[in-house]
């Protein structure tokens, strides 16, 4: 096969980039010096061989323990519980949460093939000991909602306080373009003022 096709090939598979995006990057290749193109094959080569799951949170990381779990100032006995490592600086970025994190790497979806074994879930109960609260920070759809809930079982009989992230409307977000299901979990959800 041609090496532009070939590249154009293997550039597609890529997420969210469809065969024009990945022919303007080849050509886009094609334009810079060959160094560019090596030093970005080096880089997705090391991605491979230079990042791992850090043995606490199983987050994706060059060092185990990662950085967030060797910080001193983070709280260990509050454990915040996400489907994705992307999901852990999405959170971070936020600046409220102090605690540390613990990374599923999925959510349950028996149609896709994915129950309990698929998913970091021995790990976080070994972590539930030492552990005060666990917010569960799955994505608010059935996958994430059923996560959620056998999580939550799972840990019951451990003694840890469980929480759910509230769901409902965005700020900013006015009422009468929310849709029904953002209302009705706002409604469920809400807070004493």
């Amino acid at each position: 096969m041609d090496p532009f096709r070939r590249a154009v090939q293997q550039l597609a598979r890529l997420p969210g980039v469809g065969e024009r995006t990945a022919t303007r990057y080849a050509y886009w290749l094609l334009r810079q010096s060959p160094e560019v193109s090596t030093q970005l094959a080096d880089a997705i080569v090391n991605l491979r061989t230079g990042i791992r799951e850090c043995e606490t949170c199983c987050d994706l990381s060059p060092l185990s323990p990662c950085l967030r779990c060797a910080d001193g100032k983070r709280d260990p006995s509050l454990v915040c519980v996400v489907e994705r490592p992307q999901d852990v600086g999405a959170i971070d970025a936020a600046g409220e949460f102090r605690g540390r994190f613990h990374v599923l790497h999925g959510a349950l979806s028996p149609l896709d093939g994915i129950g309990p074994d698929q998913l970091r879930l021995r790990e976080l109960v070994a972590r539930a000991p030492d552990l005060r609260e666990v917010i569960l920070a799955t994505d608010p759809d059935v996958e994430g909602d059923t996560t959620a809930l056998y999580v939550a079982k799972l840990l019951a009989p451990l003694g840890v306080k469980v929480t759910r992230l509230a769901h409902g409307l965005a700020v900013g977000t006015a009422i009468e373009f929310a849709d029904r299901a953002s209302l009705a979990r706002a409604l469920q959800g809400r807070l004493p003022l």
